[in-house]
């Protein structure tokens, strides 16, 4: 998969190329990683990308004619998807990182900054992407979780696929409990059913652990996925 992100910030993007299973994605040729600066196609002496708002206002608003040109310059892949960071966008799920990996050659992550991007901005983008009710800084957080949370999913960046299908939030409910040696610390002991071989009783019994926690932790979830039942 090819990931493209439209950032004033690009070099925050560095460490996703180095560190861990993602880093290794991208130097094996899973995903490759391409950062834009609009501040590179503005076309004025001082390189400016921002301007006050129309109607007053504080703060300083990203300027269109950069960002369109730093996203017209972008080879586009014949299966490409745009996404804006914005506080406004759909909040992100699991089930969306999923199909973009599914479905997707290429990803284009538009990060916003200062006070916000001029309205004309949000043509660029299939979809509007938002990581919760708050605001930040910059769009580059989101974007990291966004490329952070597509492409574990890509095959062959995590060694066990299986270890994917039974992670929180993948079929609507939370994950169990997990438990290594020693079988007793400070007092705690593993529960006797995952020492007991019998993987019958071990798959119920972290069946119901998922539901237990999702009920306790999360209602809304659960009453999500009993409805799905």
């Amino acid at each position: 998969m090819r990931i493209d992100v439209l950032s004033l910030v690009p070099e925050a993007f560095a460490p996703l190329t180095e560190l861990g299973v993602i880093g290794r994605a991208f130097s094996s040729g899973i995903a490759s990683l391409y950062c834009h600066n609009p501040r590179d196609y503005t076309t004025d002496r001082y390189r400016k990308v921002d301007d006050e708002p129309y109607g007053g206002g504080a703060g300083m608003v990203l300027k269109p004619e950069p960002v369109f040109a730093a996203f017209q310059a972008i080879p586009k892949q014949e299966s490409c998807r745009s996404l804006l960071m914005t506080p406004q966008g759909i909040p992100l799920q699991q089930h969306k990182l999923q199909e973009w990996a599914d479905n997707y050659q290429q990803l284009i992550l538009i990060c916003g900054h200062y006070e916000g991007f001029d309205e004309r901005i949000r043509g660029l983008a299939d979809e509007e992407v938002s990581l919760g009710d708050f605001i930040l800084t910059g769009g580059e957080l989101p974007a990291m979780t966004i490329i952070n949370g597509v492409v574990r999913l890509l095959p062959g960046t995590v060694g066990s696929a299986e270890s994917l299908i039974e992670e929180s939030h993948t079929a609507g409910l939370l994950e169990h409990p997990h438990y290594t040696r020693p079988a007793e610390f400070q007092g705690q002991q593993v529960p006797e059913v995952l020492r007991s071989g019998d993987h019958g009783a071990i798959a119920r019994w972290r069946t119901q652990q998922q539901q237990q926690r999702t009920r306790e932790r999360r209602p809304d979830l659960w009453a999500k996925w009993q409805a799905q039942q």
